[in-house]
């Protein structure tokens, strides 16, 4: 950095005191301290958020003291970096739910800043404007400060705060569950990124053993010969949907469970590796046919993490049978690098749920009638919050049931997508009287309000322990499976109740579509673990599995 314009004083400031200074210079290095404090209290609500602000504080003055050896600049520098934090944490948890995550920055990608600036189209101007405020600000600081510190000694007390962090953060992780409260913005970021390197460290992004015995055969293109015509697949990503009917006391419409039922009458449990929000773990499950959980503390960015380099799935295993793949998504493809994951997973081309499933028909149309198609249908209808009333225009004579006022919006909102269901169903047959479809339907996850009604006497942090132990009655919603002009085919993995990685499985089976050798060995570990994946032996299958693919080459760089 260029030499500032007045040098100041140095060691002769001690002798002169600090009346010769100058109350705005003194100003200028305390200012950014105390508005640190006050954002400590504001943000971070008990001793041991607290203490971890104080310790990154810590780091992140003396990182830019080494640096520059001022403390007004780096103080003021530190503060800004803090604000800036604080305010993309809250932009996140307005999307997603959740606080910013020190793993944000170790796959920070492009989809994600071409998703902020497209749904603020003024956050570039921002950003522009206020790089003008701080850059002059900070050249100002630059020249008021008096006071110049030793590098040694900046650097000394740099680590010391760090280590105090690591040990901290290890005596007392943080809750994964935390990370869904608005609040503790730096200190859980800090705390994260301890863990989140710690488990780099330990085993990269993926789970999986070191070492396998066996090997996956790579599958030859022209291997793929069914028996017989081959449907077109169509999978439904059912939004928040689950039979709530396993809370205890909740009133139901006449015939409500019916839109869960499969073509043979029977329900069927899905259980999904999520509950309340993140829909793209379901996303990574029932495109890749593998497991988030795999992923630990870095499970939130599956989809990201897994672009590019999971390259395995039930679009690519249609493909490989002559079949075209479509996914109609519900949101900006650059969400949580949407469009780059289903690309990656074998997808060709990436309101009310009645507008997708009309496109749908619509693109079913246009499809050439002798190539097979497989279509992603994304619903959306469902999604939170549930305490406005979506589109009152619709549905106007349905009653309410007598429940809390989200439970019965969520129910009359269930109820549309029954509705809408039916109707594309009576099109399916309507515009295609001849040609063979297999439909599977499954709730991605529980709504965020379902612990409160499946165990209303519990308080945030036991809801928080069931979560973290993945409670079924946490996790289960539905599976489906109907056909036109098609005898779904019987297999033994066609089971009651599956995790949510084995749907690909279960889709092929039923549409009597060769597996490729991956799916042949995941159906031997569906059938070994009763339609357990992760969960079975505490994981040592799914990071067998793991190893398999990444030696086969359909896992890379994880």
């Amino acid at each position: 950095m260029a030499p500032a314009p007045n040098p100041g004083p140095t060691a002769s400031v001690a002798a002169t005191g600090l009346a010769a200074i100058g109350i705005w210079r003194l100003l200028a290095v305390a200012a950014p301290h105390l508005a640190a404090l006050a954002v400590m209290f504001q943000t971070e609500v008990d001793f041991s958020s607290r203490a971890g602000f104080l310790m990154s504080w810590g780091i992140l003055n003396f990182f830019w003291i080494a640096l520059l050896r001022r403390p007004a600049l780096s103080g003021a520098l530190s503060l800004t970096l803090v604000v800036v934090l604080i305010l993309l944490s809250r932009l996140k948890h307005d999307i997603v739910q959740m606080t910013a995550n020190f793993v944000d920055l170790m796959v920070i990608d492009r989809d994600t800043a071409a998703f902020l600036f497209t749904i603020f189209p003024n956050l570039r101007w921002s950003v522009i404007g206020a790089a003008l405020v701080i850059i002059p600000s900070m050249y100002a600081l630059w020249w008021l400060d008096p006071f110049r510190i030793r590098r040694l000694p900046a650097v000394a007390c740099k680590l010391a705060c760090l280590a105090a962090l690591v040990g901290y953060s290890f005596a007392w992780p943080d809750e994964a569950w935390r990370g869904y409260y608005d609040d503790g913005y730096l200190s859980k970021f800090s705390r994260s990124g301890v863990t989140a390197v710690s488990d780099f460290i330990k085993y990269g992004f993926m789970e999986s053993d070191a070492v396998a015995a066996e090997r996956l055969k790579v599958p030859l293109l022209d291997s793929c010969h069914p028996v017989g015509r081959r449907p077109n697949i169509i999978m439904i990503h059912d939004e928040s949907s689950f039979d709530i009917r396993q809370a205890a006391g909740i009133k139901v419409t006449a015939g409500y469970g019916s839109h869960f039922k499969s073509f043979d009458g029977k329900e069927r449990k899905f259980l999904a590796e999520s509950n309340g929000g993140p829909s793209w773990f379901t996303e990574y499950n029932v495109l890749a046919g593998l497991s988030s959980r795999s992923f630990g503390r870095f499970s939130y960015f599956v989809t990201r993490i897994a672009s590019g380099r999971v390259e395995r799935g039930l679009p690519l295993a249609l493909r490989r049978c002559g079949y075209d793949t479509t996914s109609l998504y519900p949101a900006y493809g650059a969400f949580m690098s949407a469009r780059s994951f289903q690309t990656t997973t074998g997808i060709q081309d990436v309101e009310p749920d009645g507008f997708f499933y009309d496109k749908a028909l619509q693109l079913m149309s246009q499809a050439p009638p002798a190539t097979p198609q497989f279509m992603f249908v994304y619903l959306a209808a469902n999604h939170f919050p549930w305490e406005t009333r979506f589109r009152p225009d619709l549905m106007p004579f349905w009653r309410k049931p007598g429940n809390e006022p989200v439970v019965d919006e969520y129910l009359r909102r269930q109820a549309m997508s029954a509705d809408d269901y039916g109707a594309f169903i009576a099109g399916l047959k309507k515009k295609f009287p001849a040609q063979p479809f297999l439909i599977v339907r499954y709730g991605d996850h529980q709504p965020e309000f379902s612990p409160h009604v499946l165990d209303p006497g519990l308080d945030e942090a036991g809801v928080g322990k069931k979560l973290e132990n993945y409670d079924p009655r946490y996790y289960a919603t539905y599976y489906a499976i109907d056909a036109i002009n098609f005898e779904p085919v019987q297999s033994p993995a066609v089971m009651d109740t599956i995790d949510g990685p084995y749907l690909p499985l279960v889709i092929q089976e039923a549409a009597g579509i060769p597996l490729d050798p991956s799916f042949e060995e995941q159906k031997s570990i569906m059938l070994r673990c009763k339609g357990l994946f992760y969960a079975c032996k505490d994981g040592a299958e799914a990071r067998r599995f793991n190893r398999l693919l990444i030696d086969a080459g359909f896992v890379k760089n994880l």
